[in-house]
Parts: C-alpha cells; structure tokens; sequence
C-alpha cells in the first residue's frame, strides 16, 4: 500500500502543473492533474486526494464554484483545497480578486506568482 498522500493539482496552465508535478514528486507526494473544474471532479471521486491545488480562473468550472461544491458536499468537505490565482491588478480582464479568494471556504490561498518554497511550506503544514 503506498502511504504517500495524493495531491490534486488543477490549473488550465499545463507547464504550471507540471511544475508543481515535478516539485511534490520530489517532496514525496503521489500527484493527479487536471486542467479544468470538470476534469477535476472527475478525478476527484475516482482518487479522492487528501488535498487540492486548485487554480481560480479556468474554462469549464473555475476553482471557486469546484471549491464551493466540494465544501458544501458532505462526502468531500474534508479535503484540503489550496485556492491559485494571479494577482488581480495584473489581470486586468478579470473580476477575481484575493479579497475573493479569502471569503470561498478554501483552507488557504496562494498567489501567483507561486513561490514554490512558500507553496510547500502550506502543503506541509495542511498536511501534517
């Protein structure tokens, strides 16, 4: 039986996920990807991850409403979800913001740019 916890990371960035890929893989977790809330889901009832590394801005569900599911559905509301996104004032085209980030039922928020060292320590800590 593997005892590595498994992470979902979800973002519609396939270079940032692969990143983060290659990063927890090298801190001893099991990793699952996906590209959009959808896609997420999926892999949620198939794995049920112990926790989530979920961008806010993707196609199809962003990372607030599958948030927002997952902590209002008793079967999953335990599962550690880490909200990404980019720092609003330079995305100008958006209506996210990190005051939006704080108020979903997320356990944590991260901003782009990640700093992959402070992403951990956040991993970690959740974790333990």
């Amino acid at each position: 039986m593997n005892d590595k916890k498994l992470i979902l990371v979800v973002d519609d960035d396939p270079d940032l996920v692969e990143a983060l890929d290659m990063k927890l893989v090298s801190e001893n977790y099991r990793v699952a990807k996906a590209y959009d809330g959808v896609e997420a889901w999926d892999q949620i009832k198939k794995e049920r991850p112990a926790l989530i590394i979920l961008d806010v801005m993707m196609p199809r569900k962003d990372g607030y409403t599958l948030c927002d599911e997952l902590k209002n559905s008793e079967e999953y509301k335990n599962i550690i979800v880490l909200l990404l996104t980019a720092v609003a004032e330079a995305v100008n085209s958006t209506s996210y913001t990190h005051m939006g980030g704080k108020t979903t039922l997320a356990d944590d928020y991260v901003p782009k740019p990640i700093d992959l060292d402070k992403l951990m320590e956040i991993v970690n800590d959740n974790l333990q």
